[in-house]
């Protein structure tokens, strides 16, 4: 096991996950991240250098052993053995913590289902629907009202955000999407009053993050409309525009196609590890 550390060596990693996309997009974006100043704090670990088989991109540093907002790692492969040999690598991972890995290919479950299966880990596994825009600049103008006005969150908002997304409720999610306020781009639309309408966060991967509109300012376009801003803006970053979508949410789906993005082949599998450690300290 590697970790990647050298600038030079960063951009040719960014080079190579490059030319493996789709399958690469959640350690693609956060390599981005690393390579435009580390917002995130995030590291990069391979198996071998240069002629590397799988790569995980992690948060840096210790984080408490039940949050597993803060311990979310993205992974891709080449080859599913050597990614089966990383993860087993001393140090790559923390297999007594609660923590998840996500990614595009079938071996990211599988492989955690086959070590997790010999150490006594108990597993969860939650699929998405994974959506990318071929190319942006072909979506069309943003339409919004005129008492609407495009704005940004605040810390301030940090309970509202973490009461309307489905994952939240707990002293770690509020952390996580303070965090996701403070280091990631985020755009809201805003009433007269400037109460939040509707809001798009990314996060250390390069993914669209938590959506929502407020149920009484829906079937307005707001959505539509924050979503072709925060693509366009994504894309003049030079990120991909992407994310997960819950495979139920056919709301968000019918939004997207209509939009122009095309849902991935497959899944995309995120694995909390030790479920019940996250859940006890809840």
């Amino acid at each position: 096991m590697r970790i990647l550390t050298c600038p030079a060596r960063l951009q040719r990693l960014e080079a190579a996950l490059r030319s493996s996309l789709p399958r690469a997009l959640p350690v693609y974006g956060a390599v981005l991240n690393i390579n435009r100043g580390n917002p995130g704090d995030f590291e990069v670990v391979v198996d071998t250098w240069p002629d590397f088989g799988a790569v995980l991109a992690r948060r840096r540093g210790e984080a408490p052993v039940n949050d597993s907002y803060r311990n979310l790692n993205s992974a891709f492969y080449r080859d599913v053995g050597a990614y089966r040999a990383l993860l087993e690598s001393p140090g790559c991972l923390r297999w007594d913590t609660a923590f998840h890995i996500f990614g595009l290919q079938d071996g990211v479950a599988t492989v955690s289902q086959d070590i997790a299966l010999a150490k006594g880990v108990e597993l969860e596994v939650t699929e998405y629907y994974t959506y990318l825009h071929p190319d942006p600049s072909t979506l069309p103008e943003p339409q919004l009202d005129p008492d609407v006005q495009l704005g940004a969150l605040s810390p301030a908002h940090v309970e509202l955000l973490d009461s309307t997304w489905p994952y939240g409720g707990n002293p770690w999610s509020r952390r996580y999407l303070q965090e996701l306020l403070q280091r990631f781009p985020h755009l809201c639309l805003q009433g007269p009053a400037g109460d939040p309408l509707c809001w798009v966060l990314s996060d250390g991967f390069g993914a669209g993050a938590h959506g929502y509109t407020v149920p009484a300012q829906r079937r307005r376009g707001l959505m539509r409309a924050l979503t072709i801003v925060a693509a366009r803006r994504a894309h003049a970053r030079g990120f991909p525009v992407y994310g997960h979508t819950a495979t139920g949410n056919r709301g968000m789906q019918r939004l997207q196609e209509e939009l122009g993005h095309r849902r991935l082949p497959g899944l995309c599998r995120f694995v909390l590890h030790n479920p019940g450690l996250a859940r006890a300290a809840l």
